[in-house]
């Protein structure tokens, strides 16, 4: 790889969104903590120091030695990395009287400036800090400044090293991405060369030169990142990716044979398994949401296995794990405890005996997708909204059974299929249907029905990490309403969601 971009993170809730505005300008980067900086630096053209949660004068404050980087190497330091640079160069980092949060303007930019070029005075600006920079570090030159905060864009003389006190990664910087192009292209001179088609080539050469003549198993969901994996795996090693597609009875309606035709469309060798009884069994009588994943998660590493011994030496295991899933197992504050048990980064049983590739680990979301349409991908399989791996198990609030079941695909359906005749689908992040455990009284011709409520959820986000409630029509949700009471049986109420994440979730378990 080459013209790569280094991000420290010290802790920032923003640092994911720094790599993603920087690989929006077709620049590939890494993020790493910044106490694990990697070795060789000889292949970053850039290094970029992340925010963080902690002030630089508290003793407990993330501290890395910069004698390799600073000076050598082009170096942007955001907010904490502009402190940082400040006060352990010969500046002043005191607490701000007020706390500096929200929006701002630039109302002083130096004149002739590389870094701000194409940005005018006026520029709205996000702000988020507690201190503030009183005095420039050594050799440090005031670039930019708002009504509040003097020192907001700082250089020092005699390197490429720059520091802003704002955050150029978030949307509410209206030109912070042109900013963070200014340093990377202009004045550190890294090429633009991360594309889809850059990287669909350099994966194949890769994976045909570390995979060989082996084979690889690979796990279908029907889901964008497994898919997409799939077709990467298939361009480089052909007949030697066998596909397993294991339907656990907890998909959409008809989902199954569906995805399975799709699949055989794009002359993927795929197996589907309808192990549907197997996963019930094992749900039946579990109403707590974690012993649900758990169950699901050891019935399908079961099924999955069975069906791997079937292959004969095979060696590898493809995964669809994504770069998100990468930075969270490896962050900052140690190896997350949160991650939820479907999950299964790296969560390979002992047992099983075979090494991983993951093809996608070094991409966002939105770049799988962007990957996938350069290779020809359909359209409609790319734009399907994530579905949680244990399916409408965690969308069915308490034990599950198989008429449970059924009247939540039969809802889904109707919700799922109103979103796109309504031309709708594709302006939702993710939508789907709760079945509540709960009765409520009503009405069906002269008779008093005791049935079913379900919850409708949409919800707008770019990454799942925050949502908003979608605001869908009045009349949409009307009809939606009408259709599911009157077509599923054991159904009398419909309730939208109308909860953002935070501090709800997206899916209700």
């Amino acid at each position: 790889m080459q013209n790569n971009v280094l991000i420290l993170d010290f802790g920032s809730q923003y640092t994911q969104l720094i790599a993603r505005r920087v690989r929006e300008l077709n620049i590939f980067c890494e993020i790493y903590p910044y106490n694990n900086i990697p070795k060789d630096l000889s292949e970053y053209k850039a290094v970029i120091l992340s925010g963080s949660p902690f002030s630089v004068r508290s003793e407990d404050a993330p501290h890395l030695d910069l004698s390799q980087i600073r000076g050598k190497i082009p170096m942007l330091g955001v907010c904490y990395g502009a402190q940082y640079l400040a006060h352990f160069g010969g500046g002043e980092v005191a607490p701000s009287s007020t706390r500096e949060y929200g929006r701002a303007n630039l109302s002083f930019i130096a004149e002739k400036e590389v870094f701000f070029e194409n940005i005018s005075e006026g520029s709205q600006v996000w702000m988020s800090h507690s201190d503030t920079m009183k005095a420039l570090p050594e050799g440090g030159v005031k670039l930019a400044s708002t009504n509040d905060v003097q020192n907001a864009a700082y250089k020092i003389n005699g390197e490429t090293t720059y520091g802003i006190q704002f955050h150029p990664e978030v949307y509410h910087s209206t030109d912070g991405k042109q900013l963070l192009e200014n340093f990377l292209v202009k004045i550190a001179g890294v090429k633009q060369t991360w594309t889809p088609d850059n990287f669909v080539d350099m994966t194949v050469a890769s994976l045909k030169e570390k995979l060989g003549d082996d084979k690889v198993v690979l796990g279908l969901s029907g889901g964008v990142d497994s898919s997409v994996a799939a077709v990467l795996l298939h361009k480089a090693i052909g007949k030697n990716l066998y596909c397993i597609f294991v339907n656990n009875g907890l998909l959409r309606k008809n989902e199954f044979e569906s995805v399975l035709k799709q699949y055989e469309g794009m002359g993927l060798n795929v197996k589907g398994v309808d192990a549907s009884e197997r996963f019930l069994s094992a749900l039946a009588g579990v109403d707590d949401p974690e012993l649900k994943r758990k169950a699901i998660g050891r019935v399908f590493i079961e099924v999955f296995d069975d069906e791997a011994h079937a292959i004969k030496d095979v060696k590898w295991l493809g995964q669809g794990t994504i770069y998100p899933d990468v930075i969270e197992s490896v962050s900052v504050n140690g190896p997350s405890a949160t991650i939820k048990s479907h999950h299964n980064v790296g969560g390979l049983p002992d047992f099983m005996k075979l090494k991983v590739v993951e093809p996608l680990n070094m991409l966002f979301k939105d770049e799988v997708r962007r990957v996938g349409a350069s290779m020809g991908m359909n359209p409609e399989l790319l734009g399907r909204h994530p579905f949680p791996g244990p399916g409408l198990a965690i969308r069915i609030l308490g034990d599950i059974t198989a008429e449970k079941v059924r009247i939540l695909q039969e809802v889904d359906d109707v919700f799922i299929s109103g979103l796109k005749s309504w031309g709708l689908y594709d302006k939702v992040w993710q939508a789907g249907a709760i079945l509540l455990p709960v009765n409520s009284v009503g009405v069906m011709g002269d008779e008093r029905t005791y049935e079913k409520c379900v919850a409708l959820r949409a919800v707008e986000s770019t990454d799942g990490m925050t949502a908003d409630w979608v605001n869908l029509p009045y009349e949409f949700l009307q009809k939606t309403s009408n259709d599911i009471i009157n077509k599923v049986k054991g159904v009398n109420r419909v309730v939208y969601d109308i909860s953002s994440k935070p501090p709800a979730t997206i899916e209700w378990e």
